[in-house]
């Protein structure tokens, strides 16, 4: 696919005119003060996996509404002094999978946490976490329309709430620095990391590699590509309900949660990407006044920058 979207000196300057829901904040003060009255309960076992330099924790912890949400905890081998923290949420369609897959954090010296996404994991890595689902009204298949039609309802308040007690669980390990912690995820786990980070003002560092979940109305109007059709798909055949399709889809907009944001910020944007198209990424990435830097990859799809990209990671993290 070739370039399809805004040249790029216009997204470096996109700032679409938003309107932000009035109860924005005090909806997500009231979610997680709800939450908090179920205990964490974090839980790390200790796992063989055949790793060596790697010492691995099966992680269970109670996230939304106490619910059962799994993890990998991988450290440094013999680690004894607190290390920073990086936890990191999967792409969508994705679970947890094996720790055999999420090696590089723990080989570069930190504590790494990887939260399983409830209901997913089973498009292209597998998980282990059910969803245990509120409201029962009509969804397109996948996950971007399940309980759309109020915010109380909608599948990522969940994830999101998940998301935040997972970065709790990780600060409760005895070897981590608890006020070390970064966030980081390629796709849907770059949009959790960043809802997180607007939620969490005590995060250090967030990378979102090609975040997705940003600016949803001009994805949908710009990329015929999934997921976001799937909401595309779901306004096609509840033509009266559309209105309340984005008046929920607001406050899980990372557009919104992009000013609230304190964490020092590295994202990655590449341009011919199109399932994350880049307005969408430029317009939460314009809005944060944290310290930010962007690597843009021109010739490259919704991969972004691979391998290049972690070693940019690697460096941007380690100089925190």
């Amino acid at each position: 696919m070739a370039f399809f979207d805004l040249p790029l000196e216009e997204l470096h300057r996109y700032q679409p005119v938003l309107n932000e829901p009035a109860d924005f904040d005090a909806f997500w003060a009231a979610t997680l003060e709800q939450v908090s009255s179920h205990p964490l309960d974090a839980r790390f076992e200790a796992v063989d996996f055949g790793l060596r330099t790697v010492t691995t924790y099966d992680v269970t912890f109670n996230g939304y509404a106490g619910q059962p949400i799994k993890g990998w905890l991988l450290l440094p081998a013999n680690a004894e002094e607190p290390l920073p923290l990086v936890v990191e949420y999967a792409g969508y369609g994705g679970g947890r999978g094996f720790p055999t897959e999420w090696l590089l954090w723990s080989s570069a010296g930190f504590a790494h946490l990887v939260m399983d996404t409830r209901g997913q994991g089973s498009v292209w890595r597998q998980g282990d976490t059910p969803d245990v689902a509120e409201g029962s009204s009509p969804h397109s298949p996948g996950f971007m329309t399940l309980g759309v039609l109020s915010p109380e309802t909608y599948y990522y308040r969940r994830v999101f709430v998940d998301a935040v007690r997972a970065v709790q669980a990780g600060r409760s390990f005895p070897l981590v620095d608890a006020g070390r912690v970064a966030v980081t995820g390629g796709s849907q786990g770059g949009g959790i990391s960043l809802a997180v980070a607007g939620l969490l003002p005590e995060i250090a560092v967030c990378m979102a590699d090609v975040p997705y979940l940003c600016h949803y109305q001009r994805a949908i109007e710009i990329t015929p590509a999934g997921p976001y059709q799937e909401i595309a798909q779901f306004c096609q055949v509840h033509r009266h309900r559309t209105e309340q399709v984005f008046k929920t889809m607001a406050y899980f907009d990372n557009v919104f949660f992009a000013p609230r944001i304190r964490a020092r910020c590295l994202f990655s944007v590449a341009l011919m990407d199109e399932i994350c198209p880049p307005s969408t990424i430029f317009a939460v990435y314009n809005r944060i006044t944290a310290p930010k830097e962007m690597r843009i990859y021109p010739y490259n799809h919704h991969e972004g920058g691979g391998a290049h990209h972690d070693l940019e990671k690697i460096r941007f993290l380690s100089a925190v």
